[in-house]
């Protein structure tokens, strides 16, 4: 109640009067103004702030994107062969793959049977594998519950071939790898060193080219160029004659080809529809065509690459 003075803390004791022990100044500096209080961008706390904090999130983020480009070139690269009858032709054709991949409790026919044998004899890695396995691997292909995974190949760069041979083949706008792997071919057997493709617009080294080549691509490098056209200006300035083939050609290929001597080709083929583009056609030193008779207005551009590697290592 009011005027309880023996209530529990009612009364304030006081200190007794007397000297008083300093600090000595110690705490003179808690005491002190700090300056002014810093922006909230300047504060490593603050969302906001543009420091070192937000410049490692960004390099971070640029790193992690820069991962995903890789691990997306890398899977783009990859090639798979499926269904009974590739996978063994392409292992007959000792395609260089990574694994056998053949789905559980598939009912073994002889092309199984020859896909194990031949898988082992390579020294490939056979896996056995669940159904939803193997139609991760195989994707919207028809597998038949076997599936071949092949290394990416490995292109050198288009200016590492300059000078390593007297033919080399360049292939502008060719997107059917049966294509490639046939030019492939009839490089090897008419002595080119090499063929040459563009990054863009183009058919690569799939299982497929590698299976039609029938071996020839362990023989004959297929290389890369950024831009064909500067490609084909660099081989130009190392010695090469450039003969572009194409249907509205100017010269006869015999023609063109006895006019070379012994001078180094580098032989340009145009795809089968929209032949040689205009760039690389005004490039070339000449543009030869393959003389018919009768209605075919074109020949396949393997057909084509096969007669013209002939007709020009005859005067070689």
């Amino acid at each position: 109640m009011a005027g309880n003075s023996q209530r529990k803390g009612a009364m304030r004791k006081t200190s007794k009067k007397g000297s008083t022990v300093g600090s000595g100044g110690q705490r003179r500096q808690g005491l002190e103004g700090r300056g002014p209080t810093p922006k909230a961008a300047d504060r490593k706390q603050h969302k906001t702030y543009k420091g070192d904090a937000k410049k490692t999130t960004r390099s971070s983020g640029t790193a992690s994107a820069t991962s995903v480009r890789s691990s997306r070139a890398t899977k783009a690269q990859l090639d798979v062969v499926v269904g009974r009858n590739p996978v063994v032709e392409a292992l007959r054709a000792k395609v260089p793959a990574i694994a056998l991949h053949v789905a559980t409790g598939i009912e073994q026919d002889e092309r199984i049977r020859e896909a194990l044998d031949l898988a082992s004899e390579q020294g490939l890695n056979i896996l056995e594998v669940g159904k939803m396995q193997i139609e991760r691997i195989a994707g919207v292909a028809l597998h038949q519950g076997i599936a071949l995974t092949v290394k990416p190949y490995t292109y050198p760069d288009a200016e590492e071939v300059i000078g390593t041979s007297k033919l080399i083949v360049a292939l502008d706008g060719i997107t059917d790898p049966r294509n490639l792997g046939a030019v492939v071919r009839s490089a090897a057997a008419f002595g080119a060193g090499a063929v040459v493709l563009p990054e863009r617009r183009s058919t690569g080294m799939t299982a497929v080219a590698w299976r039609t080549s029938a071996g020839a691509a362990a023989r004959v490098p297929v290389a890369r160029a950024t831009n064909l056209t500067r490609t084909i200006e660099k081989f130009k300035k190392a010695g090469y004659f450039v003969i572009g083939l194409d249907a509205d050609g100017e010269q006869n290929i015999s023609q063109a080809a006895k006019s070379l001597g012994k001078s180094k080709v580098l032989l340009v083929i145009g795809s089968e529809g929209k032949g040689l583009s205009r760039l690389v056609a005004e490039n070339c030193d000449v543009i030869a065509f393959i003389p018919m008779t009768g209605e075919t207005e074109s020949l396949n551009a393997s057909v084509a690459a096969g007669i013209a590697l002939f007709t020009i290592a005859q005067v070689q």
